[in-house]
C-alpha cells in the first residue's frame, strides 16, 4: 500500500538542456493535410451533386410546370426555349420574364391527369 509521502512526492527537477525550439513547418502539415482531405472527401462530391441536381431541374422545366421563384412567387411556366436563359412565368394575373437561375423549385405539372 503506497504511503502518502510517495503519493505526494514531487518529480525531480529536469536537467538543464538546450532551450525548446519553436514548432517547425512540419507540425503544420497534419492540420493542412486533414483540411485538404476533408475538402476532397466531403465538400467536393456535395458540390458536384448539387450542380447535377440543379442541371436536371432546369432541364425538366417545360410549359405547364409549376415553379417557385427566388422571391417566393409561385407560378406556372408559360413559355420556355431550349438554350435560352429566359422563362416566361404566369402568376395569377401577371406574367414575368425571369432567368432560369431564379427558379428555386419545380413543383410539377399543372395539367390534370387524363381520365378514361
Amino acid at each position: 500500500m503506497p504511503t502518502t509521502s510517495t503519493l505526494f512526492a514531487e518529480a525531480a527537477a529536469p536537467e538543464p538542456g538546450p532551450p525548446a525550439q519553436a514548432p517547425s513547418f512540419t507540425s503544420f502539415l497534419l492540420p493542412i493535410g486533414l483540411m485538404a482531405l476533408f475538402y476532397v472527401v466531403v465538400m467536393l462530391p456535395a458540390s458536384r451533386r448539387q450542380k447535377r441536381e440543379a442541371a436536371a431541374m432546369f432541364a425538366g422545366i417545360k410549359a405547364g410546370s409549376k415553379v417557385q421563384l427566388g422571391g417566393g412567387i409561385l407560378g406556372t411556366v408559360v413559355r420556355v426555349k431550349d438554350g435560352d436563359d429566359e422563362v416566361v412565368v404566369k402568376s395569377e394575373d401577371s406574367k414575368f420574364r425571369v432567368l432560369r437561375s431564379s427558379i428555386v423549385r419545380v413543383m410539377g405539372d399543372e395539367t390534370p391527369p387524363e381520365t378514361k
